[in-house]
Protein backbone atom coordinates (compact mmCIF):
# COMPACT_ATOMS: atom_id res chain seq x y z
CA UNK A 1 0.00 0.00 0.00
CA UNK A 2 2.64 2.21 1.02
CA UNK A 3 4.39 1.89 -2.31
CA UNK A 4 0.99 2.16 -4.63
CA UNK A 5 0.66 5.95 -2.55
CA UNK A 6 4.58 6.04 -3.53
CA UNK A 7 3.40 5.75 -7.25
CA UNK A 8 0.15 8.07 -7.35
CA UNK A 9 2.80 10.65 -5.70
CA UNK A 10 5.55 10.45 -8.38
CA UNK A 11 2.97 10.08 -10.75
CA UNK A 12 0.50 13.52 -9.51
CA UNK A 13 4.34 15.62 -9.39
CA UNK A 14 4.70 14.36 -13.06
CA UNK A 15 1.54 14.84 -14.17
CA UNK A 16 1.59 18.57 -12.17
CA UNK A 17 5.43 19.17 -14.23
CA UNK A 18 4.08 18.38 -17.27
CA UNK A 19 0.95 20.63 -17.56
CA UNK A 20 2.99 23.59 -15.54
CA UNK A 21 6.08 24.24 -17.17
CA UNK A 22 8.64 26.04 -16.30
CA UNK A 23 9.79 29.20 -18.20
CA UNK A 24 13.11 27.56 -18.38
CA UNK A 25 10.96 24.48 -20.60
CA UNK A 26 8.99 26.24 -23.11
CA UNK A 27 9.22 23.78 -26.21
CA UNK A 28 9.68 24.98 -29.43
CA UNK A 29 9.81 28.93 -28.69
CA UNK A 30 12.83 28.46 -26.99
CA UNK A 31 14.18 31.07 -24.54
CA UNK A 32 17.28 33.71 -23.74
CA UNK A 33 18.47 30.46 -20.63
CA UNK A 34 17.99 27.88 -22.76
CA UNK A 35 20.54 27.77 -25.46
CA UNK A 36 20.66 24.16 -25.36
CA UNK A 37 16.82 23.82 -27.03
CA UNK A 38 17.92 26.41 -29.66
CA UNK A 39 19.76 25.99 -32.87
CA UNK A 40 22.98 27.99 -32.56
CA UNK A 41 22.21 30.05 -35.18
CA UNK A 42 19.28 31.63 -33.78
CA UNK A 43 21.72 32.57 -30.87
CA UNK A 44 24.21 34.53 -33.48
CA UNK A 45 21.15 36.13 -34.80
CA UNK A 46 20.55 37.76 -31.84
CA UNK A 47 23.96 38.54 -30.78
CA UNK A 48 24.18 40.75 -33.78
CA UNK A 49 21.00 42.12 -33.45
CA UNK A 50 21.77 43.61 -29.95
CA UNK A 51 25.49 44.61 -31.51
CA UNK A 52 23.75 46.41 -34.52
CA UNK A 53 21.57 48.26 -32.03
CA UNK A 54 24.48 49.39 -30.35
CA UNK A 55 26.36 50.53 -33.32
CA UNK A 56 24.06 52.34 -34.87
CA UNK A 57 22.86 54.03 -31.20
CA UNK A 58 26.96 54.91 -30.86
CA UNK A 59 27.40 56.39 -34.48
CA UNK A 60 24.22 58.32 -34.09
CA UNK A 61 25.90 60.15 -30.97
CA UNK A 62 29.06 60.34 -32.53
CA UNK A 63 27.18 62.18 -35.69
CA UNK A 64 25.48 64.15 -32.90
CA UNK A 65 28.83 64.90 -31.49
CA UNK A 66 30.03 65.91 -34.47
CA UNK A 67 27.25 68.54 -35.90
CA UNK A 68 27.62 69.84 -32.31
CA UNK A 69 31.45 70.28 -33.00
CA UNK A 70 31.40 72.11 -35.97
CA UNK A 71 28.85 74.28 -35.16
CA UNK A 72 30.47 75.32 -32.00
CA UNK A 73 34.14 75.82 -34.79
CA UNK A 74 31.23 77.67 -36.75
CA UNK A 75 30.78 79.87 -34.11
CA UNK A 76 33.86 80.32 -33.02
CA UNK A 77 35.23 81.47 -36.30
CA UNK A 78 32.84 84.10 -36.50
CA UNK A 79 33.62 85.73 -33.33
CA UNK A 80 37.55 84.81 -33.89
CA UNK A 81 39.85 87.74 -34.02
CA UNK A 82 42.27 85.92 -36.45
CA UNK A 83 41.93 86.88 -39.71
CA UNK A 84 41.93 83.64 -41.30
CA UNK A 85 39.13 81.99 -39.39
CA UNK A 86 36.81 85.49 -39.67
CA UNK A 87 37.31 85.65 -43.54
CA UNK A 88 36.09 81.87 -43.91
CA UNK A 89 32.95 83.04 -41.76
CA UNK A 90 29.81 82.95 -43.35
CA UNK A 91 27.35 85.82 -41.68
CA UNK A 92 25.16 85.29 -44.19
CA UNK A 93 24.60 81.99 -44.29
CA UNK A 94 21.28 80.93 -42.55
CA UNK A 95 23.12 77.98 -40.09
CA UNK A 96 24.68 81.23 -38.40
CA UNK A 97 21.07 83.18 -38.62
CA UNK A 98 19.61 80.19 -36.93
CA UNK A 99 22.03 79.67 -34.44
CA UNK A 100 21.80 83.27 -33.65
CA UNK A 101 17.85 83.54 -33.43
CA UNK A 102 18.13 80.96 -30.81
CA UNK A 103 20.63 82.77 -28.91
CA UNK A 104 23.53 80.37 -29.66
CA UNK A 105 25.92 82.90 -31.00
CA UNK A 106 27.68 85.43 -28.34
CA UNK A 107 26.56 88.84 -28.65
CA UNK A 108 29.43 90.70 -30.56
CA UNK A 109 31.32 93.68 -29.13
CA UNK A 110 30.66 97.29 -29.95
CA UNK A 111 33.88 97.04 -32.04
CA UNK A 112 35.62 94.49 -34.13
CA UNK A 113 38.97 93.97 -35.98
CA UNK A 114 37.74 94.10 -39.95
CA UNK A 115 39.78 91.92 -41.86
CA UNK A 116 41.01 94.70 -44.24
CA UNK A 117 44.40 94.62 -46.24
CA UNK A 118 47.57 95.97 -44.75
CA UNK A 119 48.21 98.26 -47.27
CA UNK A 120 46.37 100.52 -49.63
CA UNK A 121 49.21 100.27 -52.26
CA UNK A 122 48.75 96.96 -52.60
CA UNK A 123 44.85 96.49 -52.97
CA UNK A 124 44.10 95.40 -57.11
CA UNK A 125 41.02 97.80 -58.37
CA UNK A 126 38.97 95.31 -60.70
CA UNK A 127 39.24 96.87 -64.66
CA UNK A 128 35.99 97.71 -66.22
CA UNK A 129 32.80 97.42 -64.62
CA UNK A 130 30.24 94.43 -63.46
CA UNK A 131 28.10 93.87 -66.13
CA UNK A 132 24.69 94.83 -66.00
CA UNK A 133 22.47 91.50 -66.76
CA UNK A 134 18.94 92.14 -65.38
CA UNK A 135 18.73 96.18 -65.81
CA UNK A 136 20.61 96.95 -69.06
CA UNK A 137 19.30 100.75 -69.55
CA UNK A 138 18.00 102.86 -67.15
CA UNK A 139 16.94 106.29 -67.45
CA UNK A 140 14.86 109.22 -65.73
CA UNK A 141 11.72 111.23 -65.74
CA UNK A 142 12.80 114.86 -65.94
CA UNK A 143 9.71 116.40 -66.85
CA UNK A 144 8.18 119.05 -63.97
CA UNK A 145 5.46 118.10 -62.18
CA UNK A 146 3.77 120.78 -59.92
CA UNK A 147 1.34 121.13 -57.13
CA UNK A 148 -0.65 123.65 -56.05
CA UNK A 149 -0.85 124.78 -52.12
CA UNK A 150 -2.89 127.51 -51.74
CA UNK A 151 -2.22 130.39 -53.67
CA UNK A 152 1.47 128.80 -54.17
CA UNK A 153 2.24 126.33 -57.11
CA UNK A 154 5.78 125.23 -57.12
CA UNK A 155 7.04 122.32 -58.72
CA UNK A 156 7.83 119.00 -56.79
CA UNK A 157 11.64 116.89 -56.20
CA UNK A 158 10.06 113.62 -56.59
CA UNK A 159 7.37 113.89 -58.56
CA UNK A 160 3.66 112.82 -57.74
CA UNK A 161 3.47 109.37 -59.01
CA UNK A 162 0.08 107.51 -58.81
CA UNK A 163 -0.22 104.17 -57.14
CA UNK A 164 -0.29 102.00 -60.02
CA UNK A 165 2.87 104.21 -61.40
CA UNK A 166 4.49 102.86 -57.78
CA UNK A 167 3.48 99.25 -58.98
CA UNK A 168 4.78 99.10 -62.35
CA UNK A 169 8.44 100.42 -60.91
CA UNK A 170 9.11 96.94 -59.16
CA UNK A 171 8.27 95.42 -62.63
CA UNK A 172 12.30 94.73 -63.60
CA UNK A 173 12.35 94.83 -67.36
CA UNK A 174 15.54 95.36 -69.52
CA UNK A 175 15.18 98.81 -70.16
CA UNK A 176 13.08 100.97 -67.57
CA UNK A 177 12.52 104.56 -67.07
CA UNK A 178 10.96 105.94 -63.90
CA UNK A 179 11.14 108.47 -61.14
CA UNK A 180 14.16 109.75 -59.49
CA UNK A 181 14.09 112.92 -58.02
CA UNK A 182 15.44 116.22 -59.23
CA UNK A 183 12.61 117.03 -62.07
CA UNK A 184 12.62 120.62 -63.75
CA UNK A 185 13.39 123.31 -60.91
CA UNK A 186 12.56 120.93 -58.36
CA UNK A 187 15.18 121.80 -56.05
CA UNK A 188 18.99 120.57 -55.41
CA UNK A 189 20.95 122.04 -58.21
CA UNK A 190 24.49 122.52 -57.98
CA UNK A 191 26.94 125.34 -58.95
CA UNK A 192 28.13 125.00 -62.24
CA UNK A 193 31.85 124.91 -60.85
CA UNK A 194 30.65 121.61 -58.86
CA UNK A 195 29.02 120.51 -61.53
CA UNK A 196 32.30 120.41 -63.67
CA UNK A 197 34.62 119.42 -60.85
CA UNK A 198 32.53 115.73 -60.37
CA UNK A 199 32.41 115.14 -63.81
CA UNK A 200 35.75 113.73 -63.31
CA UNK A 201 35.12 111.82 -60.00
CA UNK A 202 35.29 107.73 -60.85
CA UNK A 203 35.52 107.20 -56.53
CA UNK A 204 33.42 109.17 -54.32
CA UNK A 205 33.42 109.36 -50.76
CA UNK A 206 30.40 111.45 -50.03
CA UNK A 207 28.53 113.07 -46.94
CA UNK A 208 26.38 115.68 -46.01
CA UNK A 209 25.35 118.33 -43.69
CA UNK A 210 22.06 119.96 -43.54
CA UNK A 211 20.10 122.84 -41.59
CA UNK A 212 23.79 122.85 -39.55
CA UNK A 213 23.25 120.07 -37.30
CA UNK A 214 27.04 118.85 -37.55
CA UNK A 215 30.18 120.43 -38.55
CA UNK A 216 32.52 118.42 -40.87
CA UNK A 217 34.73 116.10 -39.33
CA UNK A 218 38.45 115.18 -40.93
CA UNK A 219 38.72 111.54 -42.79
CA UNK A 220 41.60 109.92 -41.04
CA UNK A 221 44.40 107.13 -42.04
CA UNK A 222 43.97 107.96 -45.54
CA UNK A 223 46.74 106.92 -48.01
CA UNK A 224 48.45 108.84 -50.44
CA UNK A 225 46.89 106.70 -53.09
CA UNK A 226 43.33 107.19 -51.89
CA UNK A 227 43.91 110.55 -51.42
CA UNK A 228 44.98 111.30 -55.17
CA UNK A 229 42.40 108.15 -56.10
CA UNK A 230 38.97 109.79 -54.28
CA UNK A 231 36.91 112.66 -54.32
CA UNK A 232 36.14 113.58 -50.84
CA UNK A 233 32.41 115.50 -51.23
CA UNK A 234 30.77 117.45 -48.22
CA UNK A 235 26.98 118.19 -49.55
CA UNK A 236 25.52 120.92 -47.61
CA UNK A 237 22.66 123.96 -48.26
CA UNK A 238 23.09 127.06 -47.70
CA UNK A 239 21.99 127.20 -43.42
CA UNK A 240 25.07 124.61 -43.75
CA UNK A 241 27.81 126.15 -45.44
CA UNK A 242 26.98 130.18 -43.32
CA UNK A 243 27.34 127.54 -40.18
CA UNK A 244 30.62 126.02 -41.41
CA UNK A 245 32.23 129.23 -42.37
CA UNK A 246 31.78 130.70 -38.81
CA UNK A 247 32.59 127.40 -37.01
CA UNK A 248 35.87 126.18 -39.26
CA UNK A 249 38.15 127.13 -41.81
CA UNK A 250 37.08 127.49 -45.45
CA UNK A 251 39.55 127.80 -48.28
CA UNK A 252 38.11 128.84 -51.80
CA UNK A 253 40.41 127.03 -54.95
CA UNK A 254 41.06 129.13 -57.93
CA UNK A 255 38.01 127.54 -59.93
CA UNK A 256 35.86 128.78 -57.10
CA UNK A 257 35.55 125.24 -55.39
CA UNK A 258 35.12 125.57 -51.27
CA UNK A 259 37.03 123.17 -48.96
CA UNK A 260 37.69 122.23 -45.34
CA UNK A 261 40.50 119.89 -45.19
CA UNK A 262 39.91 117.06 -47.09
CA UNK A 263 36.61 117.87 -48.10
CA UNK A 264 34.75 120.02 -50.99
CA UNK A 265 31.96 121.15 -50.01
CA UNK A 266 29.19 120.94 -52.83
CA UNK A 267 25.94 123.58 -52.27
CA UNK A 268 22.90 122.55 -53.07
CA UNK A 269 20.81 125.31 -53.70
CA UNK A 270 17.01 125.63 -53.31
CA UNK A 271 16.59 122.92 -51.35
CA UNK A 272 13.70 120.79 -52.20
CA UNK A 273 11.50 119.72 -48.92
CA UNK A 274 10.64 121.84 -45.94
CA UNK A 275 12.12 119.34 -43.45
CA UNK A 276 15.99 118.98 -42.94
CA UNK A 277 15.89 114.96 -42.63
CA UNK A 278 14.12 114.73 -46.05
CA UNK A 279 16.65 116.86 -48.38
CA UNK A 280 19.31 114.82 -46.30
CA UNK A 281 18.08 111.86 -47.95
CA UNK A 282 18.85 112.97 -51.45
CA UNK A 283 22.84 112.59 -51.52
CA UNK A 284 22.37 109.87 -49.20
CA UNK A 285 20.30 107.60 -51.36
CA UNK A 286 20.66 109.21 -54.98
CA UNK A 287 24.68 109.52 -54.65
CA UNK A 288 24.29 108.44 -58.46
CA UNK A 289 22.46 111.45 -59.58
CA UNK A 290 24.09 113.94 -58.05
CA UNK A 291 28.04 112.50 -58.95
CA UNK A 292 26.66 110.63 -62.40
CA UNK A 293 29.99 109.70 -63.25
CA UNK A 294 30.77 107.85 -60.04
CA UNK A 295 31.69 104.26 -60.80
CA UNK A 296 32.27 103.62 -56.73
CA UNK A 297 30.60 105.53 -53.28
CA UNK A 298 30.82 105.41 -50.36
CA UNK A 299 28.17 107.37 -48.59
CA UNK A 300 28.68 108.16 -44.86
CA UNK A 301 26.76 110.39 -42.28
CA UNK A 302 27.70 114.23 -41.44
CA UNK A 303 28.00 112.94 -37.70
CA UNK A 304 30.91 110.39 -38.78
CA UNK A 305 34.60 110.63 -38.77
CA UNK A 306 35.87 108.00 -41.26
CA UNK A 307 39.14 106.26 -39.61
CA UNK A 308 40.12 103.18 -41.91
CA UNK A 309 41.31 104.18 -45.94
CA UNK A 310 38.15 104.62 -48.16
CA UNK A 311 40.34 101.99 -50.72
CA UNK A 312 40.18 99.35 -48.04
CA UNK A 313 36.99 99.46 -47.88
CA UNK A 314 35.87 98.99 -51.22
CA UNK A 315 38.14 96.03 -51.08
CA UNK A 316 37.20 94.52 -47.83
CA UNK A 317 33.04 95.04 -48.56
CA UNK A 318 32.99 95.14 -52.41
CA UNK A 319 35.62 93.62 -54.43
CA UNK A 320 36.89 90.81 -51.98
CA UNK A 321 33.68 89.80 -52.18
CA UNK A 322 32.47 89.85 -55.56
CA UNK A 323 29.87 92.72 -54.33
CA UNK A 324 28.21 95.82 -55.50
CA UNK A 325 26.13 96.60 -52.89
CA UNK A 326 26.95 96.94 -48.90
CA UNK A 327 25.68 98.14 -46.17
CA UNK A 328 25.60 97.53 -41.98
CA UNK A 329 23.35 95.27 -40.34
CA UNK A 330 21.11 97.24 -37.88
CA UNK A 331 22.48 97.09 -33.96
CA UNK A 332 19.16 95.71 -32.20
CA UNK A 333 16.20 95.27 -35.28
CA UNK A 334 15.55 92.75 -38.23
CA UNK A 335 12.28 93.31 -38.84
CA UNK A 336 10.59 96.80 -40.41
CA UNK A 337 8.01 96.14 -38.14
CA UNK A 338 10.23 96.18 -35.13
CA UNK A 339 11.94 99.16 -36.09
CA UNK A 340 8.68 101.45 -36.69
CA UNK A 341 7.97 100.17 -33.19
CA UNK A 342 10.94 102.20 -31.91
CA UNK A 343 10.45 104.80 -33.75
CA UNK A 344 7.31 105.95 -32.30
CA UNK A 345 8.66 105.35 -29.05
CA UNK A 346 11.26 107.78 -29.82
CA UNK A 347 9.32 109.89 -31.39
CA UNK A 348 11.54 110.18 -34.42
CA UNK A 349 8.00 110.82 -36.77
CA UNK A 350 4.22 110.86 -36.21
CA UNK A 351 3.00 107.42 -34.84
CA UNK A 352 -0.23 107.44 -36.90
CA UNK A 353 2.24 108.27 -40.27
CA UNK A 354 4.33 105.60 -39.52
CA UNK A 355 1.33 103.23 -38.89
CA UNK A 356 0.18 103.73 -42.03
CA UNK A 357 3.59 103.32 -43.77
CA UNK A 358 3.62 99.91 -42.17
CA UNK A 359 0.19 99.19 -42.47
CA UNK A 360 0.41 99.23 -46.47
CA UNK A 361 3.71 97.34 -46.50
CA UNK A 362 2.02 94.35 -44.39
CA UNK A 363 -1.09 94.63 -46.86
CA UNK A 364 1.26 94.14 -50.16
CA UNK A 365 2.85 90.95 -48.42
CA UNK A 366 5.99 91.95 -46.12
CA UNK A 367 5.97 89.56 -43.59
CA UNK A 368 7.99 90.02 -40.17
CA UNK A 369 11.38 89.21 -40.31
CA UNK A 370 12.39 85.31 -40.12
CA UNK A 371 15.52 83.35 -40.42
CA UNK A 372 13.53 81.32 -43.10
CA UNK A 373 14.03 85.13 -45.25
CA UNK A 374 17.13 85.03 -47.68
CA UNK A 375 18.22 88.48 -45.91
CA UNK A 376 20.11 88.42 -42.59
CA UNK A 377 18.00 91.31 -41.97
CA UNK A 378 15.14 93.83 -43.21
CA UNK A 379 16.29 97.16 -41.36
CA UNK A 380 19.80 98.26 -42.30
CA UNK A 381 22.27 100.77 -40.16
CA UNK A 382 22.13 103.10 -43.28
CA UNK A 383 25.01 105.38 -41.95
CA UNK A 384 27.12 103.99 -44.42
CA UNK A 385 26.71 103.22 -47.79
CA UNK A 386 28.81 101.27 -50.27
CA UNK A 387 28.32 101.11 -53.74
CA UNK A 388 28.97 99.81 -57.19
CA UNK A 389 27.04 102.29 -59.66
CA UNK A 390 25.49 99.57 -61.78
CA UNK A 391 22.30 99.69 -63.48
CA UNK A 392 20.24 97.71 -61.14
CA UNK A 393 21.68 99.43 -58.06
CA UNK A 394 20.70 102.43 -59.22
CA UNK A 395 17.00 101.05 -59.64
CA UNK A 396 17.43 100.04 -56.22
CA UNK A 397 17.91 103.22 -54.72
CA UNK A 398 15.88 105.13 -56.92
CA UNK A 399 12.62 102.85 -55.47
CA UNK A 400 14.03 103.61 -52.22
CA UNK A 401 14.38 107.19 -52.54
CA UNK A 402 10.69 107.21 -53.99
CA UNK A 403 9.46 105.00 -50.79
CA UNK A 404 10.83 107.84 -48.55
CA UNK A 405 9.68 110.19 -51.25
CA UNK A 406 5.72 109.03 -50.86
CA UNK A 407 5.97 107.85 -47.11
CA UNK A 408 7.95 108.92 -44.11
CA UNK A 409 12.36 109.76 -43.86
CA UNK A 410 12.89 107.32 -41.98
CA UNK A 411 15.03 105.07 -44.56
CA UNK A 412 15.33 101.82 -43.07
CA UNK A 413 11.92 101.37 -42.53
CA UNK A 414 11.88 100.89 -46.46
CA UNK A 415 14.90 99.53 -47.21
CA UNK A 416 13.43 95.81 -46.57
CA UNK A 417 10.25 96.51 -48.36
CA UNK A 418 12.47 97.45 -51.48
CA UNK A 419 14.33 94.70 -51.35
CA UNK A 420 11.24 92.32 -51.24
CA UNK A 421 9.37 93.83 -53.61
CA UNK A 422 12.82 92.96 -55.96
CA UNK A 423 12.23 89.40 -54.98
CA UNK A 424 15.68 88.30 -54.77
CA UNK A 425 16.93 90.04 -57.87
CA UNK A 426 19.05 92.59 -55.63
CA UNK A 427 21.99 91.09 -54.10
CA UNK A 428 24.11 92.75 -51.45
CA UNK A 429 26.23 92.38 -48.99
CA UNK A 430 25.29 93.30 -45.13
CA UNK A 431 28.13 92.97 -42.59
CA UNK A 432 28.03 93.06 -38.70
CA UNK A 433 27.06 96.39 -36.81
CA UNK A 434 30.52 95.51 -34.71
CA UNK A 435 32.85 95.97 -37.78
CA UNK A 436 30.41 99.19 -38.64
CA UNK A 437 31.34 100.75 -35.26
CA UNK A 438 34.75 100.16 -36.26
CA UNK A 439 35.34 102.31 -39.26
CA UNK A 440 34.27 105.49 -37.95
CA UNK A 441 34.48 107.68 -34.74
CA UNK A 442 31.13 108.66 -34.11
CA UNK A 443 30.40 112.37 -33.07
CA UNK A 444 27.03 114.13 -31.41
CA UNK A 445 25.14 116.30 -33.61
CA UNK A 446 25.61 119.93 -32.80
CA UNK A 447 21.98 120.51 -31.72
CA UNK A 448 18.70 117.79 -31.29
CA UNK A 449 16.22 118.00 -33.72
CA UNK A 450 12.78 118.32 -32.88
CA UNK A 451 9.35 118.89 -34.86
CA UNK A 452 5.51 119.22 -33.93
CA UNK A 453 5.17 116.63 -36.61
CA UNK A 454 7.24 114.14 -34.23
CA UNK A 455 4.75 114.20 -31.36
CA UNK A 456 1.53 113.80 -33.17
CA UNK A 457 -0.64 110.90 -31.75
CA UNK A 458 -3.26 110.29 -33.75
CA UNK A 459 -4.57 111.56 -37.50
CA UNK A 460 -6.91 113.96 -35.77
CA UNK A 461 -4.08 116.00 -35.35
CA UNK A 462 -3.73 116.92 -38.30
CA UNK A 463 -7.11 118.33 -38.99
CA UNK A 464 -8.03 122.40 -38.95
CA UNK A 465 -5.25 124.07 -37.24
CA UNK A 466 -3.15 121.12 -37.42
CA UNK A 467 -3.05 121.31 -40.96
CA UNK A 468 0.11 123.28 -40.88
CA UNK A 469 2.15 120.30 -39.60
CA UNK A 470 1.82 118.62 -42.98
CA UNK A 471 5.00 118.63 -45.14
CA UNK A 472 3.98 120.11 -48.46
CA UNK A 473 6.36 118.57 -51.22
CA UNK A 474 7.08 115.42 -49.14
CA UNK A 475 5.20 112.17 -47.90
CA UNK A 476 2.01 112.61 -50.23
CA UNK A 477 1.39 108.82 -50.23
CA UNK A 478 0.58 109.63 -46.38
CA UNK A 479 -2.31 111.71 -47.64
CA UNK A 480 -3.49 109.93 -50.95
CA UNK A 481 -6.07 107.47 -50.59
CA UNK A 482 -4.47 103.70 -50.95
CA UNK A 483 -6.30 102.08 -53.59
CA UNK A 484 -7.57 99.00 -50.43
CA UNK A 485 -9.24 99.62 -46.98
CA UNK A 486 -6.37 99.19 -44.49
CA UNK A 487 -9.16 99.38 -41.71
CA UNK A 488 -8.97 95.60 -41.13
CA UNK A 489 -5.24 95.46 -41.14
CA UNK A 490 -3.54 94.33 -37.82
CA UNK A 491 0.21 94.60 -37.42
CA UNK A 492 2.17 92.06 -36.55
CA UNK A 493 2.85 92.26 -32.74
CA UNK A 494 6.29 93.47 -31.68
CA UNK A 495 8.08 92.34 -28.77
CA UNK A 496 10.80 94.86 -27.75
CA UNK A 497 13.97 92.72 -28.08
CA UNK A 498 16.73 95.95 -26.72
CA UNK A 499 16.23 98.66 -23.81
CA UNK A 500 18.17 101.06 -26.75
CA UNK A 501 16.21 100.00 -29.73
Amino acid sequence: MMENEAQRSVSFRFRRDRSNPTPYAKDGEGSFFSPGRLPHDYAMKIVWKRGFVRLVLVAGILWMLLILIVLLLHVWSCQSSLAFFSAICNKEGKVFIVLNTMGLVPKPEHRCSIPVANDPDKVAIPRGRTPDEIVKNLSYFTEAEFVNNGSQSFPLFGGNKSWSQREDSFMLNSSMKLHCGFLENGGDEMAIADIEYVKNCRFVLASGIFDAYDVPHQPTNISQRSRELFCFLMVVDEVSLHFIRKNATVREDHYGGQWVGLWRLVLLKHQPYDEPRRNGKVPKILTHRLFPQAQYSIWIDGKMELIVDPLLILDRYLWRGKHTFAIAQHKHHRCIYEEADANKRRKRYARPLIDLQMKIYYYEGMEPWSWKKNTISDVPEGAIIIREHTALNDLFSCLWFNEVNLFTPRDQLSFGYVVYRLRGSFKFFMFPNCEYNSLFVLHPHTREHSSKVEWVKSISEFKGKGSSMKETRGGFGLWTPYLANLDSVVLPAVTRTSKAG
